[in-house]
């Protein structure tokens, strides 16, 4: 089965950007919906951004400052974090929906069936 590998996170101050990506481990033959979530601890999941064919979905608290977009390798995405806040810090995963069972915004979490490892996002103040 497809993993997904994320990569890109780590340390940066408010105000500075920080560009994740997201890549399939293997070769696949279909264009999945694709997403990023995030999570603080003792909390739950939180959508971020996903992107469908075409179109893409935000969180409010990321709108006008995040922008996920898709690479020339299918699946391959990435999310571009402009202008970070501290409470922009949290793991970061992206996600595939491989079953097509995700509707418009593509921003539940039961939908998405195949999940990255997750990556650190550490905005200091």
């Amino acid at each position: 089965q497809v993993q997904l590998v994320e990569s890109g996170g780590g340390l940066v101050q408010a105000g500075g950007s920080l560009r994740l990506s997201c890549a399939p481990s293997t070769r696949t033959s279909e264009t999945y919906y694709m997403a990023w979530f995030r999570q603080v601890p003792e909390k739950e999941r939180e959508f971020v951004a996903s992107i469908s064919f075409i179109r893409t979905y935000y969180a409010d608290a990321v709108k006008g400052r995040f922008t996920v977009s898709r690479g020339n390798a299918r699946n391959l995405v990435h999310l571009q974090m402009n202008n970070l806040m501290s409470e922009d810090t949290a793991v970061y995963y992206c996600a595939a929906d491989t079953r097509g069972r995700g509707q418009p915004p593509y921003n539940l979490t039961e939908n998405f069936d195949i999940w990255g490892q997750g990556t650190q996002v550490t905005v200091s103040a």
